[in-house]
């Protein structure tokens, strides 16, 4: 594409642009599920994490204010842990009696003493490595549910463990999903009325999504309700999969999953007793493919509203109808209570992929406001009296690619928590600008157990030429919008390097607290976004802040390391550059002035050998590693830094290179074999391209 060609695209883009002497406990289990406890400040006591998001509303506001925008100057590192691993870091730790319990990645799970850092217990579940292949994003884990003495979480292959909190001793074990399908677990759980809730992941590799409870006190599955149905032949389970199942036209979708995983996020009333979850893309991707006579597809890309004591469906909002863009409404949800157009209402809110910030009646679904928060090109807005996108010309692919289009595959907002800050009336999301080009494919043809996503990525690679590329690479921003979900729109923006910035955490001490792609860990103001105070994390900050108080002093934790899907495809859309991974815990607290250990970067070395493919072998290489290939290696093989650069390969690699690729010598690090998906031609044409790509950097240096 030309830079010509581009300058019409780039133009229209810039323009859419309970307390007592023990312990003050924050859990959300009053009757109001959004009503703010009352200040801390004024005792002593203990202010612990108990839950993922702080409160059953998920809010992620502390009302600590010890440390506070007048004297987080002061604020410095007490203690730090590293991690016996090197892959991306994004669990929310908790902080229960004393105890920070947070995961790492491979599902592990860490018990330390929440004062001094002393680690008291580990359990590691013993994922097999060459589960990797089944990953959609890293090999992560966004944190454990604690109830009645349990720790309870999530494995990458599936399973659901309960741990005895004091000692880490396994309780129970319960595979909640089928190891013939590519699913996953990354999402923290839930637990509601002595159930966990759990979902999983894998949309894109081909399986149908689901979410289920198992009884905290057995783990016997209590109930299981699916987001999407499956082959009509095999009858429903229940009516929403049948009302689900017209919306659904032509097929066989089910053959592939359908998708609709219900990956992260999760909310619960109590009381209104109803549990909220997201549900995600459709599999594959490509709506033509999965349903070609049209549809909704529900409940893909939709927020549902569930009785938490059987599953049972009650209400859903479908954020986008016929999603073939890998938007998903998976993205956190935060539970309020607003006065709006006069009238005082509960709601939900949610930033999902799709660019819209939305806010819901959380009793009925009713729509309420849904405005552009980020860069949105694929429909002009969502009308309020159908609640149902207006998609702009060209948006959908199935003969002709979109161009530029925002958001991209890897959304507006991802995972990354947001905050909702009462005394400011903000909700402070981390959002992104990452455009893509979606085409359809063409030759498209199911895999089992690999991506299905029915898109060319062919198109939506960067382009050598310097000029073009730079146009592209412009548009690649990331920022915290300070929105407001009153008003529906943004009071002001903190402007990043670039995209993939970490969950927020805000503070009654008028902080905002958030780490950042470039290697730092930040407080803000959270009334107006002056920067107040920053630290050389040394590594990506991904996941959200957490604080609490013990014994009189308020700490601030956070789990760093880099990795994700964006670090690991992002390539040189990643502009703050490639950022190795220290998997850390760093605590914080007012006076402490620990320092961590000096790091050096070893510079990346580039000594390719011959280039000796045809234009053809190269191309059919290009296309072949964008397949398999660059969800862990980087869009051009430039690596995000949490995984190893393929264009420094030493010739000791260069000539292991099939063994590793197609054989997999290195499956203990997660790369399995893909011999049956790759010839030996085909595995030697990937090689030339990386050398290509090799020779390239090497040409523009």
């Amino acid at each position: 594409m030309s830079l010509n060609m581009l300058l019409p695209l780039l133009l229209g883009l810039l323009l859419l642009a309970a307390c007592d002497n023990r312990s003050s406990v924050v859990d959300g289990s009053s009757a109001n599920a959004t009503s703010r406890p009352a200040a801390p400040d004024a005792d002593t006591g203990d202010v612990e994490w108990r839950q993922h998001g702080l409160n059953a509303a998920e809010t992620r506001f502390s009302p600590l204010r010890d440390i506070n925008s007048d004297n987080i100057a002061t604020l410095g590192l007490d203690w730090h842990f590293d991690y016996p691993t090197a892959r991306g870091m994004e669990a929310t730790p908790l902080i229960v009696d004393g105890v920070i319990y947070t995961t790492a990645s491979w599902s592990m799970v860490f018990a330390h003493d929440a004062r001094s850092g002393e680690l008291l217990w580990l359990h590691d579940p013993q994922v097999p490595r060459e589960w990797a292949v089944h990953l959609c994003c890293d090999v992560v884990n966004r944190g454990v549910a604690y109830a009645d003495g349990k720790i309870v979480s999530g494995t990458l292959d599936g399973r659901l463990i309960a741990l005895d909190a004091d000692s880490g001793k396994l309780l129970w074990e319960v595979q909640t999903t089928d190891r013939n399908r590519p699913y996953s677990i990354t999402g923290a759980p839930r637990i509601v009325k002595g159930r966990v809730i759990i979902g999983n992941g894998g949309s894109e590799l081909g399986v149908r999504g689901y979410v289920s409870a198992y009884k905290l006190d057995s783990g016997d599955m209590a109930w299981r309700f699916y987001t999407v149905p499956g082959n009509p032949e095999d009858g429903f389970e229940n009516q929403a999969m049948e009302v689900a199942a017209e919306t659904w036209k032509g097929g066989p979708w089910w053959e592939i999953g359908g998708g609709g995983t219900v990956w992260d996020s999760m909310a619960y009333d109590p009381e209104l007793d109803l549990l909220y979850i997201g549900v995600g893309n459709g599999a594959p991707w490509n709506a033509k493919i999965r349903s070609p006579g049209g549809g909704d597809n529900l409940y893909l890309s939709s927020i549902i509203a569930l009785d938490p004591d059987d599953g049972s469906y009650v209400w859903h909002y479908q954020t986008t109808p016929g999603d073939s863009w890998d938007y998903t409404a998976t993205q956190h949800m935060i539970l309020a209570d607003l006065d709006i157009n006069g009238r005082q209402r509960k709601v939900i809110m949610q930033a999902p992929k799709n660019g819209f910030f939305y806010v819901l009646d959380r009793r009925t679904g009713e729509l309420l406001s849904a405005e552009p928060y980020a860069g949105v090109t694929w429909a002009t807005h969502i009308d309020l009296d159908t609640g149902r996108p207006v998609e702009s010309a060209g948006a959908r692919y199935e003969k002709n690619s979109t161009g530029l289009h925002l958001p991209g595959p890897i959304g507006a907002h991802n995972w990354h928590p947001m905050s909702y800050n009462p005394d400011t009336g903000l909700v402070y999301i981390p959002k992104q600008d990452v455009p893509y080009v979606f085409a359809n494919d063409t030759e498209f043809a199911y895999r089992p157990g690999y991506w299905n996503t029915g898109t060319d990525a062919l198109p939506a690679a960067l382009p050598d030429d310097p000029e073009t590329k730079a146009a592209v690479l412009d548009l690649v921003k990331g920022a915290i919008v300070a929105w407001d979900p009153v008003a529906a729109a943004p009071r002001w923006e903190i402007q990043h390097a670039g995209p993939w910035n970490g969950g927020v955490l805000s503070t009654a001490g008028n902080l905002l607290f958030q780490g950042n792609s470039g290697g730092h860990f930040a407080a803000y103001r959270a009334d107006n976004g002056a920067e107040l105070w920053r630290f050389d994390a040394q590594t990506g900050v991904m996941a959200a802040p957490v604080t609490y108080r013990l014994d009189g002093i308020q700490y601030v934790a956070v789990v760093a390391g880099w990795g994700g899907a964006l670090a690991l495809v992002g390539g040189e859309a990643l502009k703050a550059g490639p950022i190795p991974n220290r998997s850390r815990l760093l605590v914080f607290r007012l006076g402490a002035d620990k320092q961590l250990p000096t790091q050096t970067t070893t510079p990346l070395v580039l000594d390719p050998p011959e280039l000796t493919a045809s234009a053809a072998e190269l191309l059919d290489g290009q296309r072949n590693y964008l397949t398999f290939c660059v969800f862990c290696h980087g869009d051009g093989a430039v690596s995000g830094g949490a995984t190893p650069d393929l264009r420094a390969m030493t010739a000791e690699t260069h000539q292991r290179w099939d063994s590793i690729v197609r054989g997999g010598s290195h499956w203990q690090n997660g790369m399995v074999g893909f011999a049956g998906v790759l010839d030996q031609q085909q595995s030697e044409n990937i090689r030339q391209y990386v050398i290509e790509r090799a020779r390239i950097t090497l040409d523009s240096n």
